[in-house]
Formats: C-alpha cells, structure tokens, sequence
C-alpha cells in the first residue's frame, strides 16, 4: 500500500498533462483514420505484429523471420498505400481542424426521417425514370471517393436528392454519398464491379453501385433510367425489382445497430399503420 501511494505521490501534474495530449492526439488520429479504408488496413497491421511477437516467444524462428522482413518492407509501402490519408491529415492540420473535429451520432428519429427521405425519392425517381445512384456510408469510411466529386454537407431530404438527379444536369450521372444525416457529396465516380457474371442487360450504373458495394461494407441504392427498376447492392450482392417496403427494411438493417433495430421497426410499423 505504501509503494502505491509512493507512486502516485511521485506523478508530477506535467506527467498527467503529457498523458492527456498523447491520449487526445491518438483518439484524433483513430477518428481521422476511422473514415477511411486505412481502417481495414491497420487492423491487419496490428494483427501482423501481435503474430510477429507471438512468434519470436514461441521460438518460430522460420516464421519470425519472414515476418520481421516482411514488416521492414512494409514501411515502405505503408508510405504508397496510405499516400491519400497521409496527404488528407496534413490538410486538416494546415486548416486547423484537425484537433477540433468531432463525431455526431443520429438520434433515432433522424435516422428513421433520413431512411424515409432516401425511400421517398426513390420511389418517386422510379416513377417517372430518373436514374439515381445513393450510397450510404457506413462502418467503412469513403472519403476517397468523397474527393471525386463535388462537395455539399446539406442536410439530407428528398427534394435535394431528387434536385440532384434532374436528368441533363451536371450531376445527374455521379453518385451521391450520404453520411449519418447529411449529403456530403454528389456527381462521385465509383469503381465498376469487375465480376464477371453480372448480367450483360445491367448498365454502368448497377456495375458501379455492385463495385462501391464489393470494396466497402456501403449500401448503394440504384434506379434504373430505363426501367425505372430499384436496385440495391450491399455486401457485394445486388438486389434488383425491390419495392418501398422491400427498400424501406434493408435500410433499416443495414443502417441501424442490432440492438436498436426492433425499437426502429416497431417505431415505424406504429406510424406506417
């Protein structure tokens, strides 16, 4: 007991201070990170290095090897791979944002008012054959693909998704990608599904929304401007011929955590009876 409060009594007030700005420049750093695929990418960085040791202590010196070369080699070419997030926090730094920027969570009833606004310009695009591509952000951040198109970060509705897809206008062939509540960005270019058994009948359009869908976990609403067909392409697999409800119940899945979704589908139900 006496070592313990000899410790604490020895902690200076600069130590706490020191702990305090390293702790806060790392949450930053996991936030700046969190919104984009450097994600996934650091996970199996991490997973890497905890084998690495587990190697070295289990004596798996062939294993060890291969690992620690491996990792020297693979600084080079975190510098290559993380090129654009690297180039991307150096901007919020030179802009001053990057200690201030902060995570907002949708309360319940944002989130059912944006899924509706997503459903209701839907529906109404497929009625008279506005081609429309939707993307909805989720666990994996794509604020590469952000960057391809132009900048909005207006509060989401159904009149401004529709206005954006107005056929003839400058952003009627790009995507648009939604985060939480707001449209962050529109006329985005999407990398094309390179599987090659999607059906020769399906557009650029559908491709794009089926290759958003296979190199991230986001969700990517379709109308088809021919047949004004609703699509929806998540977890790599596209859903094609869906109608509102069909639409309105793969949102909610896909947009709310598990252990809130039977309280936002009993809301809904309430208010759709």
């Amino acid at each position: 007991m006496d070592a313990i409060m000899q410790t604490i009594s020895s902690i200076r007030l600069q130590d706490v201070l020191d702990i305090v700005i390293i702790a806060f420049c790392f949450y930053k750093l996991l936030m700046l990170i969190k919104e984009t695929r450097a994600e996934q990418l650091i996970k199996g960085i991490i997973i890497l290095l905890v084998v690495l040791k587990l190697s070295e202590w289990a004596k798996l010196y062939s294993v060890y090897y291969i690992l620690k070369n491996t990792v020297t080699l693979g600084f080079v070419a975190l510098l290559i791979l993380f090129q654009p997030e690297l180039r991307r926090a150096l901007e919020y730094i030179g802009r001053s944002k990057f200690l201030s920027k902060s995570i907002v969570e949708i309360q319940y009833e944002e989130l059912i008012a944006s899924i509706e606004s997503i459903v209701e310009a839907t529906v109404r695009m497929s009625k008279n054959r506005i081609g429309a591509l939707i993307v909805l952000e989720r666990e994996t951040g794509i604020s590469e693909v952000m960057e391809t198109g132009i900048r909005i970060g207006g509060k989401l509705s159904d009149q401004l998704l529709e206005n954006i897809f107005v056929p003839n206008t400058p952003l009627h062939d790009g995507a648009v990608i939604i985060r939480e509540n707001r449209i962050m960005a529109a006329g985005c270019i999407l990398p094309l599904s390179e599987n090659q058994n999607i059906s020769k009948e399906l557009g650029t359009r559908h491709r794009a929304g089926l290759g958003m869908a296979e190199s991230s976990d986001a969700v990517v609403v379709i109308v088809s401007e021919e047949t004004g067909g609703i699509s929806v392409a998540k977890d790599g697999k596209l859903s094609r011929f869906l109608d509102a409800n069909t639409l309105k119940r793969i949102l909610i899945d896909a947009y709310n955590p598990e252990k809130n979704n039977a309280l936002i589908k009993r809301r809904w139900r309430v208010k759709d009876e």
